[in-house]
């Protein structure tokens, strides 16, 4: 499975880089805070919602600790899709949350 770390996802941010961020945490976890722009989308509705996604972009995947989003990972990966798992979650991310 292909990971990137927290700091990179936000040495990206800062450096302008469009990113497509799937929070894989459940709605109430997202309402604390989120990486500003991330998109979530529960780790229980990721199949029936594989249709929202395109196969042509890149998704890096978050959740709380990385367990989660390493399974969402290996679902879309499953699926055809280009996809790596945010290491250490939203408990290692410094940024800024919206």
């Amino acid at each position: 499975m292909k990971e990137i770390t927290p700091k990179e996802v936000e040495i990206f941010i800062q450096e302008g880089k469009k990113l497509n961020i799937i929070d894989v945490r459940e709605v109430d976890e997202v309402e604390a805070g989120k990486i500003p722009g991330a998109v979530n989308i529960p780790l229980g509705t990721i199949e029936s919602r594989i249709n929202e996604l395109d196969k042509s972009a890149e998704y890096i995947m978050v959740c709380r600790s990385g367990g989660r989003s390493g399974r969402a990972t290996e679902v879309l990966k499953g699926e055809g899709f280009n996809v790596m798992n945010m290491s250490g979650g939203m408990l290692a991310w410094e940024g800024e949350v919206e």
